[in-house]
């Protein structure tokens, strides 16, 4: 292993393969197909390290099911201290948690170190337990790091950039997408829809009565109040569907693949769910808020995402105009 590492062609050809991509997931399976051929193990996981999340897996290879709770073990220890770990049979080790922990098996977990830190672990792991824990010369162990090295920091540059695009299309607010990133949406999926003949439907939401809570209480409590109702959007949207914060107290709704019908549909489950709840609970307050609904539905009444937007803007103040607190469709 000492002298295959050490050739330049092989340092190359890793450095070539993980520069490929900007996707971090890309990084990392071309790194585990390097690496695979270096050290002879069945299955294979990186694991990457999250500033406030849990860490997670973005790449696997040949993993077995039952395996991956022990793999992400392995990782998250490799995370935890910066040090490779070699174990002859992970059910019985002291250094994991025992929770799901019941399958032996052999393992192998490496520390990807770029810039003074460990951003990621590979893990090496056997369907079966070791006679003795797997042994590394200290002249290995330099010539490996070596080769890792350059693939540790396409990944690093990898997750930056993931999460610098992140942060450009979210609200600072809510977490929910942005009004940008709505915009970059909507067009994208007003030129699939226009190409394939399949509906596309835009719901614009405002908060009835918000004004008083700023007014009453304070922009703190206002702020927490729209947090609230961006969560109770979300969970009651589909999972196709795109939730951004348009705007003060508005949002938006993308839906992919829906007509008018369909959308009235989310609409309304929106609504009974921001009724039905108790903002700033938290604060002491028992606060209820509705909101009004405008849908557009292309190609109904918009043949555009600027027409689609204008349409669901003016529905949804029809709403405001008619009482509040309910749903209009554009063109009904």
């Amino acid at each position: 292993m000492r002298r295959r590492l050490a050739r330049a062609d092989v340092l190359a050809e890793m450095i070539r393969a993980v520069n490929t991509s900007l996707d971090p997931e890309r990084v990392a399976d071309a790194m585990v197909t390097r690496v695979a051929d270096w050290v002879p193990a069945p299955a294979w996981m990186v694991m990457v390290f999250e500033e406030g999340s849990p860490n997670r897996p973005v790449a696997t290879k040949a993993m077995p099911a039952g395996l991956e709770l022990s793999a992400e073990a392995v990782g998250n220890w490799v995370l935890k201290t910066g040090s490779l770990f070699c174990s002859a049979d992970v059910s019985v080790d002291k250094r994991l948690s025992r929770k799901d922990m019941d399958v032996a098996a052999a393992a192998i977990g490496f520390p990807l170190d770029c810039r003074g830190r460990t951003v990621g672990a590979l893990v090496a792991i056997d369907r079966a337990p070791a006679s003795r824990a797997p042994t590394f010369a200290a002249a290995s162990l330099d010539v490996q790091k070596a080769a890792l090295e350059p693939g540790a920091i396409a990944l690093d540059n990898a997750l930056r950039m993931q999460r610098a695009e992140a942060l450009s299309v979210t609200d600072d607010l809510t977490q929910l997408y942005n009004s940008r990133y709505l915009s970059q949406v909507l067009r994208r999926e007003t030129k699939r829809a226009t190409r394939s003949g399949r509906p596309l439907s835009l719901l614009f939401i405002d908060l009835d009565g918000f004004k008083g809570i700023n007014d009453t209480h304070g922009h703190l409590f206002g702020s927490s109040a729209l947090v609230e109702a961006a969560a109770v959007i979300r969970i009651s949207a589909r999972e196709t569907d795109i939730v951004a914060r348009f705007g003060g107290d508005e949002f938006a709704l993308v839906l992919p693949d829906t007509g008018s019908e369909g959308a009235v549909a989310v609409g309304e489950r929106i609504r009974d769910k921001i009724a039905a709840h108790r903002f700033l609970s938290s604060e002491g307050l028992d606060i209820k808020l509705t909101v009004s609904v405008g849908v557009a539905t292309l190609p109904d009444v918009a043949a555009s995402a600027e027409q689609l937007i204008h349409a669901a803007d003016e529905a949804m103040y029809w709403v405001k105009e008619h009482g509040k607190n309910g749903i209009f469709v554009a063109g009904s």
